[in-house]
């Protein structure tokens, strides 16, 4: 009957043998674990083991991380090329420099895959090649370890045999000593201890040569582990030091050019824009307004006091006394249109009548003008009211406001507080500004004040502090 074939040169045969062996091997190890076995020991190679896997574990990481190193290479040269992409479509033929930009870009673009391929070919190729036998040496590793256990278990079976045997030699071949023995006749008892006899030198001899065969098969392997594994821990020095000299290198190399091509293309933008009648040197034309709250100035609690700025001069209303009685009297004069006769009159009746409009125009004239004199009190109590409201913007005499009180400002950005003597403000609050205390602690930008809603509920209980200027509009 033939074998069961199980494929790829698998058998029956083969696969009864190979649970055998797990199964004395698993046999053996419990016997050395209860300490009824002896197990062999070899601590400079388990040392060797140790480093072994501690080389491949930085290995590995080593190989990962330079393969996220190449993909960030990788994500960088896309996303530079589709830069200069942006800058070449937008620069104008007509603009100066056009020919040296498209040159710049591509050879960007050019220096960006070499260096890829440069690290690809010298650091991650001679990287693989580097972990690819380590994988190969660790199979063998775990082949020796169970060849070892084969050794051990061949040897505990050869002592066993050896110790049967001195046994036997002391017991009479006379005296059964199995259920077979003991059913087989008389006449055929000496048959059956000789062939007792045969078995066991079979026995012995199998045990032996198994023993022999088992130690054969280990120490090939471990002889030639025991050469590579050390050899192996000390490659990777010279390994560490070519890879990141040929990284070192190739990066330096790299931005070296990418910097005499990244100068070379600002010296281009920087003669477009002097070529470039449009651009002014106006730093006002320049100069971006964003949105948001405009920039707070040093607080004059952190800095060293300062002279505080001359007082701003409000320029006054006045008006000369000769426009006021100029401007009465051109009001006061009546606008008296005379309108020519279309038909023929007398001259009598003609004066008659200019006569009596002239006086029906009067009369109203006298009753609605004041008297120049009264004209011209009344101009300059205006004018003198008007200028005593204008340096200040006083409010209504009704109003109560703090001691001091200057002016009012509203508040156009929120800002918060940076510090005790600082005031917190909401847009849209409006704040009386009063006077510091100390004129010289006022530094430029910063004001003195009161929310006008906390010094309406707490009058001189309010709370004041300074805040930034250009974050308020004066009222």
């Amino acid at each position: 009957m033939a074998e069961l074939n199980l494929g790829k040169g698998l058998t029956a045969g083969k696969v009864a043998s190979n649970v055998q062996k797990r199964l004395t091997r698993a046999q053996e190890k419990v016997l050395q674990k209860l300490g009824k076995a002896d197990e062999t020991k070899d601590v400079a190679f388990e040392e060797g083991v140790i480093n072994f896997n501690k080389q491949y574990a930085e290995g590995s990481k080593l190989q990962r991380d330079l393969r996220a190193y190449l993909e960030a290479v990788k994500a960088m040269h896309e996303s530079s090329r589709n830069v200069q992409a942006c800058l070449a479509d937008m620069y104008e033929p007509e603009w100066h420099g056009a020919r040296e930009v498209d040159s710049i870009v591509e050879d960007c673009d050019v220096l960006w895959t070499d260096y890829h391929q440069k690290l690809v070919d010298h650091a991650l190729i001679s990287m693989d090649t580097y972990l690819g036998q380590f994988p190969d040496i660790k199979a063998r590793i775990a082949k020796r370890d169970r060849k070892l256990v084969d050794y051990d278990s061949a040897r505990h079976n050869y002592a066993i045999t050896h110790k049967a045997k001195k046994k036997d030699g002391g017991i009479k071949l006379t005296k059964p000593s199995t259920l077979l023995e003991r059913a087989t006749p008389g006449w055929a008892q000496g048959i059956l201890s000789a062939h007792n006899v045969a078995q066991s030198s079979l026995s012995k001899s199998q045990a032996e040569e198994e023993l022999e065969r088992a130690q054969k098969v280990f120490e090939d392997i471990n002889i030639d582990l025991q050469e590579e594994l050390p050899s192996l821990w000390n490659s990777r020095v010279g390994f560490y030091v070519s890879t990141f000299q040929s990284l070192a290198g190739f990066e330096e190399k790299f931005h070296k050019e990418i910097s005499r091509l990244d100068q070379d293309l600002y010296d281009v933008l920087e003669k477009l824009e002097k070529t470039d009648p449009t651009s002014g040197r106006d730093a006002s034309n320049h100069t971006l307004r964003p949105g948001g709250p405009p920039p707070i100035p040093k607080s004059p609690s952190k800095l060293r006091p300062a002279v505080p700025p001359p007082p701003k001069v409000t320029p006054s209303k006045e008006m000369k006394t000769e426009n006021i009685i100029n401007l009465f009297d051109s009001a006061a004069t009546p606008d008296i249109n005379v309108t020519s006769p279309t038909e023929p009159a007398n001259w009598d009746s003609w004066g008659e009548s200019a006569a009596a409009a002239a006086a029906t125009e009067e009369e109203p004239a006298a009753e609605e003008a004041p008297a120049p004199a009264a004209a011209a009190a009344v101009a300059v109590a205006a004018a003198a009211e008007e200028q005593a409201a204008a340096p200040t913007e006083a409010p209504s005499e009704e109003e109560e406001m703090p001691a001091g009180f200057l002016f009012k400002v509203q508040v156009m950005h929120d800002y918060a507080a940076n510090d005790t003597d600082e005031l917190e403000m909401k847009a849209g609050d409006v704040v009386l500004v009063i006077p510091f205390d100390n004129p010289e602690e006022q530094d430029d930008g910063w004001l003195m004040g009161v929310k006008q809603d906390d010094w309406h509920q707490n009058k001189d209980n309010a709370t004041k502090g300074v805040f930034p200027e250009n974050f308020t509009q004066r009222l």
